[in-house]
């Protein structure tokens, strides 16, 4: 313990001895820029410290201010360095760059003296004031061997790292002097070696470089940047003479299309251009269009027309603002476009309207001029017609077409037409027009008048008023105007059928002859509406077919026919009249059996004592001039039925007596018959009939004088030319087979056979069989049909034929098989009242041949007898 004692001790007492020989200071040298760690010097044991000892006494640095950038290691007790040196930061310029430090070490407490050298090194670039430099020399004033002093560069380092040369960028036109002041200055000029031309380089770039002496040594740089001031020596320029635009014409006002560039190669005022037309310009296209003087835009100012003008030449001034100013020119040749901006137009030039209907194909109805005001494409035009027919379009030439007639005109199925014409160009889109054209077809008289019916029915009532309207007629004309206007009127060459001839029957002919229709009814001319001239008689008229004409106004006047059937309706306007009785010696000798007392003006006749019961004394004959039911005739006594021993046929006629005859009955009965007809309201005549009772010889020497005189009156009839069929022959022969047996056999037996004949007799029956037609022909009191396959015909036996009325297919049902009861017959319905559904009525003249009664005929008695008549069988 001591001994550690005394040589710590004396180890004090050494370094104590080696600080007061060094001043009491340690020194140590450091470069700048040494990392961070390294070791300075040893500071413990350059203190005399021993290992361990610096950490257990504390050994530290005392802050002077600032920092110090060194540290003292607490394990090593060497001084390190703990941060970065910069001698420049810590001394600057200052040479030697030492710092104090001051170390303290505890227990006991000694402050000790530590003086650090940091040495310099390179490394700082020499660096000039500014890195650029601007200077601003004038072209052509500025002579060779100006100067133009520059700052120098300078450097934080010191001694031979601080030592700077200048070098300058090669250049023609510059060179680089450099002058000492003195040992630390230098001076830099700039010196111009060749006349400068702002127009070639107008702008000149060099760099001033500073070397130091270090190693290695650094540089530094500073960019000299040169401007060369202009003069106005240069004109402005446009980099073409001629600038080619093409402008579509649709462009819209105040479009920029083009934009001038002209450039002058001074600069400033005598750089700034502005720009204008020349005066080569006229006033119209500078409206039209407009430059910007300062940025050279050239714009529309107005609607382009390529139909108005094609092309345009600019004239263009640019001049600058130098003193005095210069300045140059271009042209713009500017070409419009052409755009399908017109549409086609179509012009009538010719329009030859209204067109007749019967005009030929190929006629010109209009002739249309077609223009596009485009060009090319866009102005070739095509045209057609709408609708395609009846016109279509010729082309005559260029631009020019022909509305032709294509298709036959027919006014009355199309009066007018409206046709358009239409065009369209090939431009795209396609441009269309229309023209509408309002063709009138003219009527030409080419229809005729047409009726509506070919055959008009007409029926008309007998006394008709004279003037009254039996019909109307219209024809229809499709023309127009005259050509449609249809005046009518009555042929001449009508047929009457009537009661005394046939239809059409010739004056010279029997009958009522030949009349023209125009006597009987007239047609207004205007209206078609026919009058009846005069009143119209059943009677002596009963079918008027005649022909009605219309005929228009046109040139040359066209007709149209048709035919008019007139039939006559029977009204009930004739009272029946009593015939005379068929042999006027019967009646004579009637008269003389019954005696002197006869009246005048009755009719006579007889029956024997005894006769039985329905034995016929009598036939009232009657006639009706009317026809149907208006001439249907019934027969009845005026005394009460059932009284008196006579009767008569309802529709017969025939006087027959009612039960046997007696002495009680008296010489003589004197019987009232009324003849009265089915009209409405009906008519009657009224016949005397005296009926004289006899003995059976009596009454058969009165037959057998009536038998002879009627056979004598038949063959005078036959001598005088009268007609005579078999039937009239057989007769004869009954009539002289009843005389010769009368002369030979006694009168008891001729009673006996008078009586057998008259009482086996056939009543009146009209012989009959199947027909091939439906004809039914009437007499004055009609007939009727009983089936579609069977014909009757009744007539009367003396007088002229009648014309009776024809029925087809009334389709009655037959009657009953057997002969029919004479006095119920069944009445007809009202035929001849109305003509319903689709029967059609025609009138002839039925030619008659009468036959006496004969036993054993078969047939169907007619459902309308004639009172006072014979049956007649017309030959078929």
């Amino acid at each position: 313990m001591g001994e550690r004692c005394c040589a710590a001790l004396v180890r004090v007492l050494v370094l104590q001895a080696a600080w007061a020989l060094s001043g009491g200071q340690v020194r140590y040298s450091v470069p700048e820029e040494a990392k961070a760690g390294t070791v300075v010097g040893r500071l413990a044991q350059d203190l005399g410290l021993e290992a361990g000892e610096a950490e257990a006494r504390r050994l530290r640095l005392v802050a002077q201010g600032r920092r110090a950038s060194v540290e003292v290691s607490g394990a090593s007790g060497a001084l390190q360095v703990s941060s970065r040196l910069d001698r420049e930061e810590l001394c600057g310029k200052s040479a030697p760059c030492a710092l104090r430090l001051e170390v303290l070490l505890e227990r006991p407490l000694r402050v000790f003296h530590v003086q650090l050298e940091v040495t310099d090194i390179n490394d700082n670039a020499p660096v000039f004031p500014a890195a650029r430099r601007n200077l601003s020399i004038a072209e052509l004033t500025t002579l060779p061997g100006s100067r133009f002093p520059l700052e120098g560069a300078s450097d934080a380092d010191i001694g031979a790292n601080a030592q700077l040369t200048y070098t300058l960028s090669p250049s023609e036109h510059f060179s680089l002097e450099v002058k000492s002041k003195d040992e630390n200055k230098v001076s830099v000029l700039l010196v111009l070696t060749k006349p400068l031309d702002r127009e070639m380089i107008p702008v000149h770039r060099l760099v001033l470089t500073a070397t130091d002496g270090g190693r290695p040594s650094l540089t530094g740089t500073m960019e000299l940047v040169i401007s060369v001031l202009d003069a106005n020596d240069n004109a402005p320029q446009f980099n073409q003479s001629v600038y080619k635009v093409q402008l579509p014409e649709n462009t819209a006002p105040g479009t920029v299309f083009f934009q001038l560039t002209a450039t002058d190669k001074d600069e400033g005022i005598n750089q700034e251009i502005y720009y204008s037309f020349s005066d080569a310009v006229s006033e119209k296209i500078q409206d039209l269009f407009k430059i910007d003087e300062k940025s050279g835009e050239i714009r529309t100012a107005g609607e382009l027309d390529f139909e108005d003008t094609q092309s345009y030449d600019l004239e263009i001034e640019a001049r600058d603002k130098g003193t005095p100013p210069l300045s140059g020119h271009c042209s713009v040749e500017l070409k419009v476009l052409d755009m399908n901006d017109n549409a086609p137009e179509v012009w009538v030039t010719s329009l030859s309207v209204p067109v007749a209907e019967d005009a030929s194909l190929g006629t010109v109805v209009a002739l249309l001029s077609v223009s596009d005001r485009d060009s090319g494409e866009n102005g070739r035009v095509r045209c057609w017609v709408w609708p395609a027919s009846p016109f279509g379009l010729e082309a005559t030439f260029l631009g020019s077409y022909s509305l032709v007639l294509r298709e036959a005109l027919d006014r009355e199925r199309v009066s007018e037409y409206e046709v358009e014409v239409r065009a369209e160009d090939g431009g795209a889109p396609a441009l269309r027009a229309r023209r509408g054209l309002r063709v009138p077809v003219s009527d030409v008289n080419d229809n005729a008048p047409l009726f509506a019916q070919a055959v008009y029915t007409v029926l008309a009532r007998e006394n008709n008023a004279a003037g009254a309207e039996l019909a109307r007629l219209w024809a229809r004309d499709p023309d127009e105007a005259a050509n449609g206007r249809v005046s009518y009127s009555v042929w001449d060459g009508g047929l009457g059928v009537g009661v005394g001839g046939a239809a059409g029957s010739s004056p010279s002919s029997g009958g009522m002859g030949w009349r023209p229709a125009s006597s009987y009814v007239s047609v207004d001319a205007e209206s078609g509406r026919l009058w009846a001239l005069q009143p119209l008689d059943y009677e002596e008229l009963q079918v008027l077919q005649f022909e009605v004409r219309a005929v228009d106004a046109g040139e040359p006047a066209l007709s149209g026919n048709a035919t008019v059937q007139l039939f006559v309706l029977d009204e009930n306007d004739n009272a029946p009249a009593l015939l005379p009785a068929a042999g006027s010696a019967a009646e004579a000798a009637a008269a003389a059996l019954a005696g002197a007392g006869s009246e005048s003006g009755t009719l006579w006749a007889w029956a024997a004592w005894g006769a039985p019961a329905g034995q016929v004394v009598a036939k009232i004959r009657a006639v009706d001039a009317d026809s149907g039911y208006n001439a249907w005739l019934r027969y009845e006594l005026c005394e009460p039925r059932g009284k008196g021993p006579f009767r008569v046929g309802l529709y017969s006629g025939e006087v027959s007596t009612a039960r046997a005859l007696d002495e009680a009955d008296g010489p003589r009965q004197r019987l009232l018959i009324v003849v009265r007809d089915h009209g409405e309201p009906a008519r009657s005549a009224t016949a005397t009939l005296s009926v004289s009772l006899l003995e059976a010889a009596e009454a058969a020497l009165a037959a057998g004088s009536s038998a002879a005189s009627s056979s004598s009156a038949a063959v005078s009839r036959s001598a005088a030319g009268a007609e005579l069929g078999p039937g009239a022959a057989s007769a004869a022969t009954n009539v002289w087979l009843v005389v010769a047996i009368c002369a030979v056999s006694s009168l008891f037996l001729l009673a006996v056979v008078l009586y057998g004949a008259s009482r086996w007799a056939p009543r009146a029956a009209v012989l009959s069989g199947p027909g091939p037609t439906t004809l039914v022909c009437a007499s004055e009191v009609g007939s009727w049909s009983y089936s579609q396959r069977h014909s009757r015909s009744l007539c009367v036996a003396d007088g002229a034929a009648k014309s009776d009325l024809m029925v087809f297919s009334p389709n009655f049902p037959p009657p009953p098989p057997g002969p029919a009861a004479k006095d119920t017959q069944p009445e007809p319905s009202a035929l001849l009242d109305t003509v319903s559904g689709n029967t059609l009525l025609f009138f002839y003249s039925c030619p008659t041949l009468c036959l006496p009664r004969r036993a054993g005929s078969a047939g169907v008695q007619a459902p309308f007898p004639r009172a006072g008549s014979d049956e007649c069988l017309m030959g078929a």
